[in-house]
């Protein structure tokens, strides 16, 4: 049976019965009503004396544990997804438009080259509609505009269809190309030569991304696939699937794109991660989640 809800008094005292050290009860009922006990618990999680372990856990908190610290847990991750998006932004807008521009300009005679069973395979095609050219996609102004200007056209260019496309899709549009030189003349583009390590880092790209735009837990991220080895520069086995390797990929990408944003992402970082050293335990949280002693350092 499911528990009962219990309301904010109930839940401060059951923190403090816990032993977390609440010391601004105000401010700690201002919190839970905005952020929630449940999405709370993901930060308070690595503070309980059973930690890592998830099952039969107490939930009972080590000596010393602070509601503030908590909470700067909660920033520091809220702040790292802010950060993140904005660069992960550029590298899926880069993406798109290379892909559209380059394989657009090798097949000029299919301008709707997507749905081109020469050059996608079958399966894709098949599902085009049911998953991407819905009704709802065909409702986006430009595409709408088209279908009324060229009532003859099934699909609107790739320049015009790609632009509406999730970067999911068109990962997985990248992926159902059938000539292998295309894909690889893409991956190069990004410094890239084995087409595996491409994609795997494009998957880390759309995970991370995802996780960003749905406000997931981002500073302990077990990523589901673990990263190639590749340009982005060598690390520990065990920061393959973790927040380090995931940082080194998009510093590796954005740089691909822009020198410049390149220097900002590492300032950026460089200034959350400072800013949250100053507390001794969110900074011991935080390296031993993410694997990130020194984020300069880890950038070059």
């Amino acid at each position: 049976m499911a528990k009962e809800a219990i309301n904010i008094d109930e839940q401060i005292s059951l923190l403090r019965q816990r032993g977390m050290i609440i010391d601004n009860e105000d401010k700690a009922k201002e919190v839970l009503s905005d952020v929630g006990y449940y999405s709370l618990g993901f930060y308070w999680f690595p503070f309980e004396r059973s930690y890592p372990c998830k099952v039969g856990r107490t939930h009972e908190f080590r000596e010393g544990t602070n509601f503030d610290d908590i909470v700067r847990l909660y920033y520091f991750d809220f702040n790292l997804r802010g950060i993140l998006t904005r660069y992960l932004n550029r590298i899926e807008i880069h993406l798109r438009t290379f892909l559209t521009y380059y394989v657009s300009n090798y097949y000029k005679t299919s301008p709707t080259w997507f749905v081109d069973p020469s050059i996608v395979t079958a399966n894709y095609i098949q599902s085009f509609d049911q998953e991407v050219y819905t009704s709802r996609f065909k409702r986006t102004p430009v595409i709408k505009q088209h279908h009324q200007t060229h009532i003859n056209d099934k699909y609107a260019p790739a320049w015009k269809t790609l632009e509406f496309m999730t970067l999911g899709s068109v990962i997985h549009l990248f992926s159902t190309l059938k000539n292998q030189l295309v894909k690889r003349r893409i991956g190069e583009h990004f410094g890239i030569k084995q087409l595996v390590v491409f994609e795997s880092y494009l998957c880390l790209i759309n995970t991370i991304r995802n996780y960003c735009a749905h406000g997931n837990v981002l500073y302990d991220i077990a990523l589901p696939v673990s990263i190639r080895r590749g340009p982005a520069g060598k690390m520990e086995e065990t920061n393959y699937q973790n927040l380090y390797g995931a940082i080194k990929v998009i510093y590796y990408m954005i740089g691909i794109v822009s020198q410049n944003r390149q220097a900002d992402l590492k300032r950026e970082l460089s200034q959350l991660f400072d800013k949250y050293n100053a507390f001794q335990e969110v900074q011991k949280t935080i390296v031993k989640a993410t694997g990130i002693k020194n984020i300069g350092e880890m950038l070059g």
